[in-house]
């Protein structure tokens, strides 16, 4: 024995909570800004800063930016109206899948110096799903 008390309660601790809020909110900035330059921004002004841009059709780049939107928004709204929050963790498998896609898509191209962001990415939003799923789920309203 250690004399190190150990909780038997399924209940997740404070921290992990707040761990998840605030992973949550980093992923969503970043999805939220990633989604409005690559799905409303006018795509020359995009292209300026994404070096991939002018290689990929169009419609495929607003498509991935309209996701990420989606994605950044479903990493907040859901848990915090708590209307429907098992769709926070699905937003954050879609994000993983995101950031997983862009490490192949970079890896094809010969840009494996970039791909350290995405896996950082891609670690953090399976946190948040792990989280949300498994440890510190977050019950519906009584609406």
């Amino acid at each position: 024995m250690t004399g190190v008390p150990v909780s038997t309660s399924a209940t997740p601790g404070k921290g992990l909570r707040i761990a998840l809020w605030v992973v949550q909110a980093l992923l969503a900035s970043f999805f939220l800004m990633a989604g409005v330059t690559k799905g409303i921004r006018p795509l020359d002004q995009a292209a300026q800063m994404i070096n991939w841009i002018p290689d990929v059709p169009a419609a495929l780049t607003r498509f991935i930016g309209w996701a990420e939107l989606a994605g950044g928004l479903g990493l907040i709204l859901p848990a915090a109206t708590r209307i429907k929050p098992w769709l926070t963790p699905l937003a954050a498998v879609g994000l993983g899948t995101i950031m997983v896609l862009a490490i192949g898509f970079h890896l094809m191209r010969g840009e494996a110096n970039v791909i350290g962001v995405h896996i950082v990415t891609a670690a953090l939003a399976a946190f948040v799903a792990w989280g949300r799923f498994k440890r510190a789920p977050i019950a519906p309203s009584g609406r």
